[in-house]
C-alpha cells in the first residue's frame, strides 16, 4: 500500500504527537489532499471523527478510497476550506482540532497535466479546475502593474519589473514548459531551486487566492464559538508563515488597547488562548533527506481556550 501512495505528508510524527490527546469530538483536515495526515490521525485516535476539505477532485477520489476502512468515521467535503470551515463551525460541532496544509500537494506540482510542473506542456495551476482564472490568463492577459505585484507580494522577487517586463515582450505562453525555459534566461542561477521557482509561486498563488484563503479561515477560526481547539497550520513559505505567526500573537493579546492608552481600559480578557509553538516546528534531517519538500515547512500551532 505504501508505494501506491503518492504523496508524503509533512512533519507527520509531529502532527501525531500534538493531536495525541484528543480523545473524542472532530478533527478538520483543512487540507486533505490525499489524506496522509488524515489516515495517521484516524488511526492514532481511535474515537474522533475527521471532516476532510479539498478543491481537488481527483485527491477527493482517492481519498474516498484510502479511508474506507474508516467508514462511519470520516467526511469528506469538496470546496474552499475557508468557507466549509465556517459552514462546520457554525453547526456547533464538537470541534477538538483544525489542522490546515498550506499549499499545493506534492503530486499536483509533479502532474504535468496540472500545470504547475516546469516541464508542463500546459499552462493551468488550478487547484480546483472548475474555477474561472488560469495561470494561462495571468501570464498571457495581466497588465504589467497586476504582473509587478503578484511577482513583489507573492514572489517576493527584487528585480519583479524586469520580469514582469521579460514576460509581456515575450509572450504569449502556451505551456509552463515555455516559460520556465524563457525564464531561465534571466532569473539568477541556484544550486538548490529551479530559475523560476518563485515566479511560479507568484503566479500559483495568485489563480487560486491562496493568502486570501489563509486569512478567510483565520478570520473563521477567529469569529467562531470553539473552544478547548488546537490549531495547526503548516506553511511553506515567509509570506504564509507570516500570517500565522501574526494572527496567532494578536490571539494571544490579553489587553487590546491602543499602544497611547495611559492604562487598561478593554478589561484585559480578550485572549482566544495561547500559542504552543514559541518558535515553528520544522522537519528533522532525516525526515528532509526523505522528503526535499519538507525544508521549507514550518508548523505554528494555538490551542483555543476561551
Amino acid at each position: 500500500m505504501q508505494e501506491q501512495i503518492p504523496h508524503i505528508p509533512v512533519l507527520k510524527n509531529e502532527v501525531l504527537e500534538l493531536f495525541k490527546d484528543i480523545s473524542s469530538g472532530v478533527i478538520i483536515d483543512c487540507t486533505l489532499g490525499y489524506a496522509g495526515h488524515s489516515s495517521l490521525l484516524l488511526e492514532q485516535n481511535k474515537n474522533i471523527n475527521l471532516i476532510g476539505i479539498d478543491r481537488d477532485q481527483s485527491a477527493i477520489d482517492f481519498s474516498l478510497k484510502r479511508l474506507k476502512k474508516f467508514d462511519g468515521r470520516f467526511e469528506i467535503k469538496k470546496g474552499r476550506f475557508s468557507s466549509v470551515v465556517n459552514e462546520i463551525l457554525n453547526q456547533k460541532q464538537n470541534v477538538k482540532g483544525i489542522l490546515a496544509d498550506i499549499g499545493v500537494s506534492s503530486l499536483q506540482l509533479d502532474k504535468k497535466e496540472r500545470g504547475f510542473s516546469f516541464q508542463s506542456d500546459i499552462l493551468d495551476m488550478r487547484m480546483d479546475k472548475n474555477t474561472s482564472l488560469s495561470a494561462y490568463d495571468v501570464v498571457n492577459f495581466y497588465d504589467k502593474e497586476k504582473l509587478e505585484y503578484i511577482l513583489k507580494e507573492y514572489g517576493e522577487l527584487k528585480n519583479y519589473k524586469k520580469i514582469a517586463d521579460f514576460i509581456i515582450k515575450n509572450r504569449p505562453y502556451g505551456s509552463a514548459k515555455e516559460l520556465a525555459e524563457d525564464l531561465t534566461k534571466i532569473m539568477p542561477k541556484s544550486k538548490k531551486i529551479h530559475p523560476a521557482t518563485l515566479v511560479f509561486q507568484a503566479i500559483r498563488i495568485e489563480v487560486n487566492d491562496e493568502l486570501g484563503e489563509l486569512n478567510r479561515l483565520l478570520d473563521t477560526i477567529e469569529n467562531s464559538k470553539t473552544n478547548d481547539t488546537l490549531v495547526a497550520i503548516i506553511s511553506f513559505h515567509s509570506l504564509e508563515d507570516r500570517i500565522v505567526k501574526k494572527r496567532f500573537s494578536k490571539w494571544a493579546k490579553k489587553c487590546i488597547c491602543p499602544p497611547e492608552a495611559i492604562k487598561c481600559e478593554c478589561g484585559a480578557n480578550n485572549s482566544l488562548g495561547k500559542i504552543l509553538t514559541k518558535k515553528p516546528i520544522t522537519a528533522t534531517k532525516k525526515e528532509m533527506n526523505k522528503n526535499p519538500r519538507s525544508r521549507s515547512a514550518k508548523l505554528r500551532v494555538f490551542k483555543i481556550e476561551r
